[in-house]
């Protein structure tokens, strides 16, 4: 399980110090995801990035819409300083830590948008029904989250390769904030649904979670996904001279999944879209 005292300590620094790796991996996903935002968002007026991490997202839709004005929040101090530099350029993107639940909003927005930050709410769907009183009549919600863990490789191979043992697909608002938190559709659906959104859709994307590149590509992985991800936490948490055994298990992890100078293991999430009441 993964929180908001998390992304605020640790998880976010991680995030941060990867951040160029992290958004690598989230390549084969973007187009998708800002394809659908874009097709939502007005030329102008106000938009809200929830969870912007590093702020790959807010930077591609300021670009693209320079005269809409985005407003781009995310937990982890170490992110939001990432995410301050890569659009400080950007007149129309402005980058705050904090949480947006308790900040609220004194302006409607017309758009929120999030890659895959929404799964970490302790209560999902009260945050929903929150974020609905945000946005005007007629506003858009976009985001994306995690399917079912058996189609994440980059998560279930990983981890198995480390000896855990096999954890249960799907995933449960129930079982609490974490990666696969939203995997269930029906059960989301649901809670957006509870909370006032109409138009929800979900469609599923699959694409090529990019762990490793580069000269030495195998490397490149093994470097990357010994801090970021479940393969990370469970290194993390074994004994000093276990530890070398484990690196060596992920190598040959990840060598089962180098092909053409890259290392990619297979990806699969859901693109949400909604719409508050008119």
């Amino acid at each position: 399980m993964t929180g908001a005292a998390d992304w605020k300590a640790r998880v976010g620094d991680n995030w941060a110090a990867e951040w160029q790796r992290t958004d690598r991996s989230f390549e084969g996903l973007d187009p998708h995801l800002v394809a659908a935002i874009l097709a939502a968002a007005p030329p102008n007026g106000r938009a809200l990035d929830l969870g912007c991490g590093a702020g790959a997202t807010s930077l591609a839709i300021a670009s693209a819409r320079p005269d809409l004005a985005i407003a781009a929040v995310d937990l982890s101090p170490a992110l939001v300083a990432v995410a301050q530099a890569r659009t400080a350029d950007l007149p129309n993107a402005e980058v705050f830590a904090g949480d947006v639940l308790d900040a609220g909003s004194a302006t409607p927005f017309d758009l929120i948008f999030s890659r895959h930050g929404v799964m970490f709410f302790p209560d999902p769907a009260a945050a929903f029904a929150r974020l609905i009183q945000f946005v005007r009549p007629g506003g858009a919600l976009v985001f994306s989250s995690f399917r079912d863990r058996s189609l994440n490789g980059w998560a279930t191979e990983t981890a198995a390769a480390l000896g855990a043992s096999p954890t249960p697909s799907g995933g449960s608002l129930g079982a609490g904030p974490g990666p696969f938190a939203f995997a269930d559709r029906s059960e989301v659906a649901e809670f957006l649904a509870s909370a006032g959104w109409t138009a929800i859709d979900a469609r599923p994307i699959d694409y090529a979670y990019r762990a490793g590149a580069g000269l030495d590509a195998l490397a490149d992985a093994v470097d990357f996904l010994r801090r970021i991800g479940p393969a990370a936490a469970l290194i993390a948490a074994a004994a000093e001279p276990e530890r070398p055994a484990l690196v060596e298990r992920l190598t040959r992890a990840c060598a089962d999944r180098l092909l053409g100078g890259v290392v990619d293991f297979p990806a699969a999430a859901w693109l949400w879209s909604a719409q508050a009441p008119r």
